[in-house]
């Protein structure tokens, strides 16, 4: 089998973390067999598509780092890629249905099937379409058309008809054709409703795997008819399962305290590579004690038998850990990269600043990021003017020792030849041996003193960042 998979989004938003996931199982599946991926947009809802969320999607996916094989900006011999540019397409397997007597226009209008769901509902049946213009005569048509009513198009789904699929995840599934009532394949504007359009598409293009979120699983049976009306292969489907929050209910796009865009975690500095890594085990079980992979070990391992059917819970605090550690094994020059904007923008840096003395300031607090927006929490030590002392500082610079300590190491500073971490190291050794303390008694003051903070990084590089001139003010301050 040729293997074909596709992540289809409709542009009405950005790209969710779950739309993310889904594209990254199908991304995974296609190249474990050598597969082709395919991105395609479906943007038939017209009445909800944003101007530019196609771009926010692709954009979204190339920083993600999951290029697509045939689609938008790459073309391929299968498209277009948008459901809008295949038109034409959908209308002549509109009127193959309509000639085979497979599909029909109806005429109702909204009023009248609100009434008919309503009455259905009164009697505890599922609301569905009861099919009353499926057998219009051509003068009630023509009646109809005259009264300027708009035509849809419906499916004629067959009676007593059981349906089945398996799914790669859930096992076999079989629906009742007796519930799903006529549904419309083409609104009166002539747009193809998404059921529709999506099959037309899949079959085209040869999608071999249909793989998609668990709440798609109830469009399956329309989908499996209309591939039936066209005598089309049936592809393999996997419905996977619903992202939780962190209470175990079904993640809502309204729910404020999870990050749920994928442009979102780009602003607030997390790595790429970590969002995939995270959103693999969102529902995927490795098998092992691993959690850590790259893109190419996740494509090596990953297969729908270990996919879970129960809902995946959203685990923030597990995201942050991770994408720390994805930081903290990083290139420096590539976190300083990303640090410098965060710190431009609150105001720390100018568009000319001292690279060499940023790479230094970033890769003192690296390995304590969860996130490199974070940098900008730290930097305040090194701008600010003055030091704010609370009372755990002040208990510290009370100690009868301080003064000793704080003007001896001052005068060692401004006789420094070069303020270097290695140059503070040996000063403070000096004024150990010359006054005795060591220890907390020795960094402990000289670390209040110069930051205001009872603990923080390393001692030597956090003075050496500091400089010269604001530690000896600061230390002087003190010892008047």
């Amino acid at each position: 089998m040729t293997v074909r998979l596709r992540y289809a989004p409709s542009p009405t938003g950005h790209l969710h973390i779950g739309g993310a996931r889904t594209a990254l199982f199908n991304y995974l599946f296609a190249k474990k067999h050598n597969g082709t991926y395919i991105l395609r947009i479906e943007d038939t809802d017209q009445a909800r598509n944003k101007e530019n969320a196609d771009v926010g999607f692709m954009n979204g996916f190339e920083w993600l780092g999951l290029p697509w094989d045939e689609g938008p900006r790459v073309g391929g011999e299968y498209g277009p890629y948008s459901c809008m540019e295949r038109l034409d397409i959908y209308q002549r397997h509109t009127d193959q249905l309509l000639a085979e007597g497979k599909a029909y226009h109806c005429y109702c209008s909204e009023e009248e099937l609100e009434a008919e769901r309503e009455e259905l509902s009164a009697r505890g049946e599922l609301p569905r379409y009861l099919g009353k213009c499926r057998h219009l005569t051509a003068e009630q048509k023509a009646a109809h058309e005259a009264a300027g009513r708009k035509a849809t198009v419906r499916f004629r789904v067959p009676d007593d008809h059981v349906l089945k699929f398996h799914d790669m995840i859930r096992g076999d599934i079989e629906f009742e054709s007796n519930g799903i009532g006529d549904f419309v394949i083409v609104k009166s504007d002539g747009v193809p409703t998404y059921n529709f359009a999506v099959t037309v598409d899949d079959a085209l293009m040869k999608i071999s795997h249909v793989v998609r979120g668990e709440e798609h699983l109830s469009n399956t049976p329309r989908q499996l008819l209309i591939y039936e009306a066209f005598g089309w292969t049936v592809p393999e489907f996997a419905h996977l399962p619903l992202i939780l929050n962190e209470t175990g209910k079904k993640l809502s796009k309204r729910d404020e305290s999870i990050v749920q865009f994928i442009e979102q975690y780009e602003e607030l500095g997390y790595l790429p590579e970590a969002i995939l890594n995270f959103l693999a085990l969102l529902g995927w079980s490795p098998g092992g004690e691993q959690e850590m992979f790259t893109l190419d070990e996740l494509v090596e391992q990953f297969s729908f038998e270990r996919v879970q059917k129960s809902g995946a819970i959203f685990d923030s605090g597990k995201l942050a850990w991770m994408n720390g550690q994805y930081i903290k094994a990083a290139d420096l020059d590539r976190i300083v990269n990303l640090a410098v904007p965060f710190l431009q923008k609150a105001g720390f840096l100018g568009a000319d600043y001292d690279r060499a003395w940023v790479s230094q300031f970033v890769e003192l607090y690296k390995d304590g990021l969860n996130a490199v927006a974070e940098i900008t929490e730290h930097a305040a030590l090194f701008f600010d003017t003055e030091v704010a002392y609370d009372e755990e500082a002040k208990a510290v610079l009370g100690e009868e020792s301080v003064p000793t300590v704080l003007a001896a190491f001052r005068d060692k500073a401004q006789g420094l030849d070069e303020f270097t971490p290695s140059a503070i190291q040996a000063a403070l050794k000096e004024v150990q041996k010359e006054t005795g303390f060591k220890g907390k008694q020795l960094f402990m003051p000289v670390r209040v003193a110069a930051t205001g903070q009872v603990h923080g990084r390393d001692l030597n590089t956090t003075l050496a960042l500091l400089g010269r001139e604001k530690v000896v003010n600061r230390l002087t301050q003190l010892v008047q």
